[in-house]
Order: C-alpha cells, then structure tokens, then sequence
C-alpha cells in the first residue's frame, strides 16, 4: 500500500522527499543517545502526558511514565537498524543463490530453483515469525528470520542476469584462459549481474522495517530493546483513549518504508533501471 502511494508521487519530488526523509530518520537514529540520552525505558514523569503540554516530553508519556520521544528515537535505532541488516543479509543471500543457480550445471540450476520456489510459497512474514518463534526473541534472531525468508526474489533476479551474460565473449575469453567456474561467476559475471538488483534494495529495505515491526508488535523482538511495533503494541490498548500512542509509532513506520522506497525507486532511475 505504501509503495502504491510512493509511486503516485511525480519523480522528482518523490526522490527529494524520500532522500529527505531517509537522511532525517537516519539522523535521527544516529543522534538518539545525544537528543535523548538515557535509557529510553526509564518513568521519567507522570504517566500519560498528552503530547505538547510539556516542554521537557513534548511527544508526551505512556501509561508507565516514559518519554514517548526517547522511544521514538531509539526506536528508530532498533527497527530502521534491524531492517537494514536483514535486508542486506537477504540480499546477500539471494545473490549468492542465484549466482551459483545460474552458473552451474543444470542440475544444481534445477535443485536451487525448487528450493527458491519452496520458499516463496510460504509468505515472507509467516515464515520470519515462524523462524523467530522457533529460535527465540532477540534482534539477531530477527535479522537471521527475515534474511532467510526474503531473499527469494533477489536470487530469482541475479539467475536472470547471469544466464544472459554467461554467453558473452569475456567470458569465454576467461574460460579458455582456464580460470575456474567459480572465480568467473563472481569475478566476471556477477559484476555485471548486480546493476539490477539495486532496484530492489527499496523494496527490500521497507519490507524487513515492516516485517520487524510487525514481529515486534507481537513480542517476538528483543524485549530490552525500543522498536516502533513494540511501542504499538504497548499503546493498542489505550488507543480510544490515548491515540497518539498509536498514531506516533505508526506514522513512523510509514514514512521509513515511504521513504526507503523513494529514495530506492530515485537510485534505480538515476542509473536508468526502470523507465518509469
């Protein structure tokens, strides 16, 4: 839904507004033990300030008494953190996946392309959850779930381009020079290979934020730790009364993946990847 909307946005702007906002979260997660230092858990005040009545919480508390923009700082650290490294990881993965499918005999090719197929029948946040449930709550654990259940498409893709550039002169040049199969599917083919998978990195990126959030928001993240789905999931139950509890946690998660996806769809356009 987010990426729908992001693509309504005319190109020029939507790139500005998404670098614009992907500088200030990542600022923003940079400077959380500066801006707010301390532990953001800590009954700092009365519990449930309204936010913009105090100076000192201007976001306001929660129903324990902690200053909701502490959280939403470190929360930042946690989930755009969390999502970042997941997404790499599954990138890295499928990337090593598809090379090796691509390059390989075609029985390996075969073998690899039903794993790929098995994973992608299983949604991506049933089977981090899954994986998490099975492993234990913990951001690490929450980084292995979702870089096991998201590289699929990127492995898919990286075949793709490997198998059209696996007939090219270079590297047949290299093969009669008799280097090994594998230094040239990494060294020669997966250079050229790599160009489309940057056209996916926003995507990718925003779907590991809303997949941590979304294993957050049901407990199965670090619990020492601050996260935007966490903070929601504290706040459901005050949400008729208190809203903001809700609503500041959750504009949050939008405007990270909104601008993950912008700034990733700007990249692709900027080294001519899509013609949108």
């Amino acid at each position: 839904m987010i990426e729908t909307a992001a693509s309504r946005i005319p190109r020029p702007v939507g790139g500005f507004i998404g670098v614009t906002l992907l500088v200030l979260l990542a600022g923003a997660a940079l400077m959380a033990p500066w801006l707010a230092p301390g532990d953001p858990l800590d009954m700092v005040w009365r519990p449930l300030t309204p936010p913009f009545t105090d100076a000192r919480y201007p976001l306001g508390t929660d129903q324990l008494g902690r200053d909701i923009l502490a959280e939403m700082l470190h929360g930042a650290r946690v989930s755009m953190t969390v999502g970042a490294t997941a997404a790499a990881a599954a990138i890295c993965v499928g990337i090593l996946i598809g090379t090796l499918a691509g390059f390989s005999a075609r029985w390996l090719d075969e073998t690899l392309m039903r794993v790929t197929e098995a994973f992608q029948t299983v949604p991506t946040f049933l089977l981090a959850l899954a994986l998490v449930s099975v492993l234990g709550a913990s951001a690490t654990n929450v980084v292995v779930a979702i870089g096991i259940s998201s590289w699929p498409p990127t492995a898919r893709l990286v075949r793709a381009e490997v198998l059209r550039l696996r007939g090219a002169d270079y590297v047949d040049a290299a093969r009669i020079a008799g280097r090994p199969p594998l230094a040239i599917a990494f060294a020669e083919v997966l250079p050229g290979a790599l160009q489309p998978v940057i056209a996916l990195i926003g995507v990718t990126v925003g779907e590991a934020i809303l997949v941590e959030s979304a294993l957050a928001f049901l407990g199965l993240s670090d619990p020492n730790r601050v996260s935007w789905g966490g903070m929601l999931a504290n706040g459901r139950a005050l949400i008729r009364t208190d809203p903001a509890l809700v609503i500041l946690p959750g504009i949050a998660i939008a405007l990270s993946v909104l601008a993950v996806s912008l700034s990733g769809d700007a990249l692709a356009r900027r080294l001519g990847l899509t013609g949108r």
